[in-house]
């Protein structure tokens, strides 16, 4: 009679059950891996939920279970019974801009070690689509919310209101904001980089501005200081959202067209900053001799251009940071005793200025 074979031990028995790597197709349930671990299906809930309140060799053997046949536990199930999706909803008008890539960044890695995953959402500065994507996330029970902005549409205010989680809105400063806020002043932002080009002694200034609100905030705040010091007739020009340095170069030349001759120029980004520079050189212009240029949000290129930019530089990793913390403390029911906070914001000063 032949011997039967011993398993070695800490490893799996062979099994009829088809692993990941078959290519075999067929939902995973928790039965299966209790089946293929030779464990009863408590026993796998526990390794999932509990690990520490499982031995270490039959821990082992239902993770080898679960990596042979790709199980995948069921949260939402999970989430019914505790409340928790452990999932965070962030919303923001650009993929590709680089500071707001930055500020999630941070704002992830601030979540990450609270076992939260971030579900990113993206409206193309389009406020209808920041409204459908809420009421998408919110039908997917979030533990919370993350915005860019504080300006939202009165129905996506009321399904946020509504909602009963906890929101945190970001990059910018109001006295009423839906619940949580972690920014800056885009109005005190305009104000003092109108001062600054005052101080540096300019007569004469333009302006080129992105179309969402923040930078349009920047704009009237900048225009509004200007026009208190006596300075009238200023060129501007808007240009549609996102920012690019062909935008730069094309508003410089719009500026020019407007009367702009010689001055200092602000703009709503680094980019376009970039590109007014580029422009004013291959139209023989110096700066900042003739033209002098500052931007916003002090990219990390910004330092190294020739000239080097003036900018706005403001905190990207605060805000991602306390917004996650303020956030999972609302989440946990702690008191959080500053619900606005202010990351604030400081002018850097380089040569295209």
């Amino acid at each position: 009679m032949a011997r039967k074979k011993s398993t070695p031990a800490g490893t799996l028995p062979a099994a009829s059950f088809p692993d990941a790597a078959s290519g075999q197709q067929g939902t995973v349930t928790l039965s299966d891996v209790a089946r293929l671990a030779g464990v009863a299906p408590t026993t796998v809930s526990r390794v999932l939920n509990h690990p520490e309140q499982v031995a270490p060799k039959t821990r082992d053997k239902v993770n080898q279970a679960i990596a042979r046949t790709g199980y995948v536990p069921n949260l939402l199930a999970g989430a019914l019974a505790t409340r928790r999706s452990h999932m965070i909803g962030a919303i923001i008008p650009s993929i590709s801009n680089l500071v707001y890539a930055e500020t999630i960044k941070y704002f992830t890695a601030g979540l990450r070690d609270s076992g939260y995953q971030v579900l990113l959402g993206e409206t193309d500065y389009n406020d209808g689509l920041e409204e459908t994507l809420v009421r998408t996330f919110l039908s997917r029970k979030p533990d919370g919310i993350f915005l860019i902005g504080t300006q939202h549409t009165a129905a996506c205010r009321r399904l946020l209101m509504s909602a009963n989680i906890p929101v945190v809105e970001t990059w910018d400063l109001t006295p009423t904001p839906l619940d949580l806020l972690v920014g800056f002043s885009h109005i005190q932002i305009g104000r003092a980089v109108a001062e600054y080009l005052i101080s540096k002694g300019h007569k004469k200034f333009g302006g080129l501005w992105s179309l969402d609100e923040r930078g349009q905030l920047r704009k009237k705040a900048y225009l509004e200081t200007l026009r208190h010091h006596g300075f009238s007739n200023i060129p501007s020009h808007d240009v549609m959202a996102p920012s690019g340095l062909k935008k730069g170069r094309d508003g410089f030349a719009a500026l020019l067209e407007n009367g702009f001759s010689k001055g200092a120029i602000a703009c709503s980004s680094d980019i376009m900053a970039q590109g007014v520079i580029i422009e004013a050189k291959a139209r023989g212009l110096r700066v900042p001799e003739d033209v002098a240029v500052i931007g916003f949000a002090d990219q990390e290129a910004s330092a190294f251009t020739k000239p080097a930019l003036s900018t706005v530089n403001f905190d990207r990793k605060a805000i991602g940071r306390k917004a996650a913390d303020i956030l999972l403390a609302k989440i946990n029911g702690e008191s959080i005793p500053e619900k606005i906070i202010d990351v604030g914001f400081k002018i850097i000063e380089r040569e295209s200025t």
